[in-house]
C-alpha cells in the first residue's frame, strides 16, 4: 500500500480512467492530507447510565444497524439523463450557449458535484465523531459518539460505492465544506465539535439528503439516501438534547464565542451550496455564475429548506444571542428560529423499522 500525503485536498476532477488503480487490489494508493489539533481526550470512571434519552438514542442505533452491501440492491440499471431537462440555469447565458450535448454534460456534473460533497463532508463527520468519543466527557457520550463513527463509515461507505459505479467520476471537496471541517477537527474545545457538526453540518446535510431524495430519478439513491436519513436524524436530535443543557452551564462571554461560531458555521454553509467547481471545469465566469445561482428562486428555497433544520436548534440550545441575531437576519436565515427543533422527540418515528417505506 502506497501513502501519498498532501498538504492541502486535491482540487482536480478524478475521473474513472483516475480512480480505477486505486481499486486494484495488488496496489492500493491512499492519498491522505494530514492535519493537526491540539485534542484532549477523557476518561469517564463513572459508568453510570445518567440520560435515558442519549441512552434510548443510542439503543436506537444499535437497533437500526443496516449494511449498504446487503440492504441496497445495486443491480437495478442506471437510468441517465438523456436530454436537457428544465432547470433554473435555462436562463443563464453562458447555459443557453451550450449544445444540448453539453448541457446533459453538465447536469451529470452538477449531479456528481452533489454527490461528492455528500461523500466529503461523511468522511468529516466519520473524523468528528471519533474525536467526540475520545473527548466528550459522560459515559454515555462517549458510547453514542462511537456508534455514530460506525454510522458514518457506513455512509462514506454507501457514497463512495455510489460515486465509483453509478457516476464514474468524482468532484474535490468544495472551499466552504473545507473550511467549516477544518475548525472543527482543529479546535480543541469539544463542545464547538458537537455544535459544528452535530447542529450544523448534520443538520443541513439531513435536509438536503431528503431533498435529494425526494428528487432522485435513480431508486438505488433513493433507497441509499432513505438508511442513510435515518441514522442523520438520530445524530441531529442527539446533538440538541445534549447540548441544550450543556449550554446553560457555560459563562457568557464562552456563550458568545460559541453563538459567534455557529454563525460563522453558517455564514460558510451558504457559500458550499455553489458549485464553484463546476463553473470553473465549464470554463465560466465564476462571479458571475455564482451571483446568478444565488439570486435564483429555486436557490434561495433549497436554502430556506436547509436553514430550516438549523435555525431552531440554535434557538433552543441558547445560541441565538442578541449579538448574532442581526447577523443571521442579514443572512436571511433568521426567520426560521420558531420552526420546529429536533429537541423534542418523536420516539415512534426514530423507532419505525428501516424498511417500513
Amino acid at each position: 500500500m502506497e501513502v501519498v500525503k498532501l498538504k492541502e485536498a486535491p482540487r482536480q476532477v478524478r475521473f474513472h480512467d483516475d480512480l480505477e488503480p486505486y481499486l486494484n487490489k495488488d496496489h492500493v494508493k491512499d492519498i491522505a492530507e494530514i492535519f493537526n489539533t491540539p485534542l484532549t481526550g477523557s476518561y469517564n470512571w463513572d459508568y453510570s447510565d445518567q440520560d435515558n434519552r442519549i441512552k434510548k438514542l443510542y439503543e436506537l442505533g444499535k437497533e437500526l444497524n443496516w449494511n449498504s452491501e446487503l440492504d441496497v440492491n445495486w443491480d437495478r440499471p442506471v437510468d441517465p439523463i438523456t436530454e436537457p431537462i428544465p432547470i433554473f440555469w435555462d436562463d443563464f447565458p453562458a447555459y443557453q450557449k451550450m449544445s444540448d450535448d453539453k448541457k446533459v454534460e453538465f447536469l451529470r456534473h452538477r449531479n456528481c458535484w452533489s454527490m461528492s460533497q455528500f461523500l466529503h463532508g461523511e468522511q468529516g463527520a466519520l473524523l468528528v465523531a471519533s474525536q467526540l468519543a475520545t473527548c466528550a466527557p459522560t459515559y454515555q457520550s462517549k458510547l453514542y459518539a462511537s456508534s455514530q463513527t460506525f454510522d458514518e463509515a457506513r455512509h462514506v461507505e454507501a457514497f463512495n460505492k455510489y460515486i465509483q459505479t453509478r457516476i464514474g467520476f468524482m468532484y474535490p471537496i468544495g472551499n466552504a465544506l473545507k473550511s467549516i471541517l477544518d475548525k472543527i477537527l482543529t479546535d480543541h474545545r469539544w463542545d464547538l465539535k458537537f455544535i459544528g457538526m452535530q447542529l450544523i453540518i448534520e443538520g443541513l446535510a439531513l435536509a438536503a439528503f431528503q431533498s435529494s431524495r425526494n428528487l432522485a430519478r435513480d431508486p438505488v439513491l433513493y433507497d441509499m439516501l432513505g438508511l442513510i436519513i435515518r441514522d442523520e436524524a438520530r445524530h441531529v436530535t442527539f446533538g440538541v438534547n445534549y447540548l441544550e443543557e450543556f449550554v446553560q452551564t457555560l459563562s457568557e462571554k464562552e456563550k458568545e464565542e460559541r453563538a459567534q461560531f455557529a454563525y460563522e458555521a453558517c455564514y460558510l454553509s451558504k457559500e458550499r451550496m455553489l458549485s464553484v467547481d463546476v463553473y470553473e471545469y465549464f470554463g465560466w465566469d465564476v462571479n458571475e455564475a455564482r451571483a446568478f445561482q444565488m439570486e435564483s428562486e429555486i436557490f434561495k428555497t433549497f436554502q430556506k429548506l436547509l436553514f430550516q433544520r438549523v435555525m431552531p436548534n440554535l434557538a433552543r440550545i441558547g445560541l441565538l444571542t442578541d449579538s448574532v441575531r442581526e447577523k443571521f437576519d442579514e443572512l436571511g436565515i433568521l426567520q426560521f428560529e420558531d420552526s420546529p427543533s429536533d429537541g423534542d422527540i418523536d420516539w415512534a418515528d426514530l423507532s419505525r423499522p428501516l424498511f417500513a417505506d
